[in-house]
C-alpha cells in the first residue's frame, strides 16, 4: 500500500507495516509497488513447485 507521510509517499507493507522506501512523486512509489508485488508472486510459485 502506498501512503503519504509528510511530504513524500511511502510503500509499506499491509500486513506488518514494513516499509519499501519513500518516494517523491507517486509516479515512483507505484513503480515500486509493482516492483515488490512481483517479488512476492515470484517467491509463491516457487513454492508451489
Amino acid at each position: 500500500m502506498i501512503k503519504k507521510i509528510k511530504r513524500k509517499y511511502t510503500v509499506v507493507s499491509e500486513k506488518t507495516g514494513r516499509s519499501f522506501g519513500s518516494y517523491m512523486t507517486m509516479a515512483e512509489a507505484k513503480k515500486r509497488l509493482r516492483q515488490v508485488e512481483f517479488f512476492k508472486h515470484q517467491a509463491a510459485n516457487r513454492k508451489k513447485g
